[in-house]
């Protein structure tokens, strides 16, 4: 009988620790998934960003965009009033439609990068010429336009685009300068 008395307090000790340890191994556990449920969900994420931006990067390939693109390329203009007198809707409408799905495209990439939707460098490896290069060209008009009309915001996502794209192209320009030849 005594023995037994000695036991029970022996007993209750080790299922105490055996709870503890069954708590333990549980909380261990739970960090475990959710640190792998976190690296799933950020590759899910990265997964559709790449989905998303590759569906547009198959809209700015099209036969349309790229009229557009190789059309406003060669306009010339010398402020507002000489550019409304060449490519307005009333004057040109074919030239009005390209600069429009021109500009809504870039427009809708800069609220994306913007949003942080999609990832400025992705946006940088495949259009960063065709941005930098139509903002630099029709800034003048944007501006203008936005002083004219007092309408601050016309084509902000645009030149938001181009202030994050151009510098990261300029990075990369650097490095490429850099780097050793692969001949």
């Amino acid at each position: 009988m005594v023995v037994e008395l000695e036991i029970i307090p022996i007993l209750q000790s080790i299922s105490y620790i055996a709870g503890a340890t069954g708590v333990c191994i549980a909380a261990i556990y739970y960090v475990v998934n959710l640190r792998n449920s976190q690296k799933t969900m950020q590759l899910t994420l990265e997964s559709r960003q790449a989905q998303l931006f590759m569906q547009l990067y198959s809209s700015f390939c099209s036969d349309y965009i790229q009229e557009a693109r190789n059309e406003v390329s060669k306009w010339s203009y010398q402020d507002y009033d000489d550019f409304q007198s060449k490519y307005s809707y009333d004057v040109n409408p074919e030239a009005y439609q390209l600069h429009s799905s021109l500009s809504f495209f870039f427009e809708g990439i800069g609220v994306l990068v913007s949003r942080k939707l999609i990832d400025p460098s992705l946006v940088d490896d495949l259009m960063s010429g065709p941005i930098i290069t139509y903002w630099e060209k029709m800034r003048p008009y944007y501006l203008e336009y936005r002083a004219r009309f007092d309408w601050p915001q016309f084509g902000e996502y645009i030149e938001h685009l181009y202030n994050h794209i151009k510098p990261i192209a300029e990075k990369q320009k650097t490095e490429l300068r850099k780097a050793p030849s692969l001949k």
